[in-house]
């Protein structure tokens, strides 16, 4: 049976964040740790409604900021981004700016997921786990992965962002590689098709998140 992981040699700090002005998930994971030892903070923002909007924003994206200055080992941050189409809030994607401008603000790179991706990415295989994922399926995979007993929805989704954040990144560094990948990894990162037949063969199509710089992910850290 084949085992995904890292090898001791590979180590990432990566923080996840869920953002929402009510649960505002996040956490802190460490991917060369094992156990409970991979959670090295997690918790839970929230934000009354009874606070001017510019206001509640105002104080996550500080909250943010301050997070990663107490952690300055940080190396790299996951986001997940809000949903397009008919789910398509505009205060959700206000905060999403408002998020990222303070991880720029500290120059840590970031990856976007959207939620799709993060309950994809969290399956592993989706060949063999078939169906959705709900809210209790999320923090059951937190538990199973970090041995950690006690979990909210909106702390299990930001752990599960952190750990695959860190995936990618240490793929985009080569400490890993596309070997290395679990089926929906591979799926998220580095996927690419070639069109053997009609009026696109020959035609390949990237759509892993490796090959969306600039869209899916940024290198902030390189900016003056």
């Amino acid at each position: 049976m084949r085992v995904f992981g890292l090898s001791p040699a590979h180590i990432m700090i990566a923080l996840g964040l869920d953002p929402s002005l009510t649960g505002f998930g996040w956490c802190i994971h460490d991917s060369l740790a094992s156990g409970t030892a991979r959670v090295m903070a997690k918790g839970r923002w929230s934000t009354s409604p009874k606070d001017i909007w510019v206001a509640r924003y105002v104080e996550l994206r500080e909250a943010v900021k301050a997070l990663i200055d107490r952690y300055v080992l940080i190396e790299a941050v996951g986001v997940e981004s809000p949903p397009f189409g008919e789910q398509f809030s505009e205060g959700l994607y206000a905060l999403f700016v408002m998020v990222n401008e303070a991880v720029w603000s500290r120059r840590r790179d970031v990856v976007h997921f959207d939620p799709g991706t993060v309950k994809m990415l969290t399956k592993q295989d989706p060949r063999q786990r078939k169906g959705k994922m709900f809210k209790s399926d999320m923090i059951e995979a937190a538990k199973h992965d970090t041995s950690v007993a006690r979990w909210n929805a909106d702390e299990a989704d930001a752990y599960h962002i952190a750990r695959f954040a860190a995936r990618f990144w240490l793929l985009l560094r080569g400490e890993i590689s596309i070997d290395d990948l679990t089926p929906s990894e591979y799926r998220a990162f580095a996927r690419e098709h070639t069109f053997v037949r009609g009026k696109r063969a020959g035609q390949t199509v990237h759509s892993g998140a490796i090959f969306k710089e600039d869209q899916r992910y940024f290198r902030f850290s390189s900016l003056p």
